[in-house]
């Protein structure tokens, strides 16, 4: 381990934060830059069928651009952020813990896109449909813009890509030690709560797509805790085996 002052920490800190921003400045333009050719590619989805890529207000465009260049830009430097932040704690840890938390940055670029693969792929077609079968029943004539279509969907990927990198996270902290699977196992029912809320905020009001989100969200949260229970034995597991070689 590094011994560091409190002035070399800040600088340090400064150092990380300007690549990590510096980085999500570049993949944003990339991502505008890529936004006609994928938004494009969203529209030829069978999900899109049927919407007429109207434009209400002159900013509609503009604010597409910026929601599909966001998830872009997100994407890809969320790896170079934790990468950022791994590099930061990284005095402070030993080789092993070094090893073993680094593996956490391929981790979460795998969950979140593997959190935009659910959303996009089942939960927010299902939404489609059922919003779609509740104006017919009441004979809504439907006349949806661009804006509207793709606010939409992307205000289901956005926090469900976010809520998919919990296990990462998790992992990550109870590795440093900032948090236990005691701790979380205490914290269920708040989490349960907030969990549920999250859920019912992004989703119609019905109870097939509250469960086709919040059950997932809750299994995450399960799954975060199996993984900080396998970190804690693990970990004390080579503290046994470092002792009784010490003896």
């Amino acid at each position: 381990m590094e011994e560091y002052t409190l002035v070399e920490h800040l600088t340090e800190l400064r150092k990380r934060l300007i690549i990590t921003i510096l980085v999500f400045v570049i993949t944003l333009a990339i991502g505008f830059y890529y936004s006609p050719t994928i938004l494009n590619e969203l529209k030829s989805h069978d999900v899109a069928q049927g919407v007429e890529w109207n434009l209400f207000n002159y900013t509609d465009g503009i604010m597409i651009y910026l929601q599909c260049a966001l998830i872009i830009s997100i994407a890809l430097t969320l790896p170079v952020a934790m990468y950022q932040a791994w590099q930061f704690m990284k005095p402070g840890l030993n080789e092993k813990e070094r090893r073993g938390t680094f593996i956490f940055i391929p981790s979460a670029f795998l969950l979140f896109v593997l959190g935009v693969a659910f959303a996009y792929f089942v939960l927010f077609p299902f939404m489609m449909q059922f919003m779609k079968t509740i104006n017919e029943s009441i004979g809504a004539t439907e006349t949806y813009g661009m804006n509207q279509y793709f606010t939409f969907m992307f205000g289901i990927i956005i926090p469900v890509a976010v809520i998919f990198e919990l296990p990462v996270i998790t992992g990550f902290l109870t590795k440093i030690g900032i948090i236990s699977s005691v701790l979380l196992k205490k914290s269920r029912k708040i989490a349960y709560i907030l969990l549920v809320i999250i859920g019912v905020s992004i989703t119609p009001p019905d109870f097939l797509s509250d469960f086709l989100i919040i059950a997932p969200m809750i299994l995450l949260f399960e799954f975060s805790i199996i993984i900080a229970s396998f970190i804690e034995k693990k970990e004390m597991n080579k503290q046994i085996t470092i002792s009784q070689h010490g003896s």
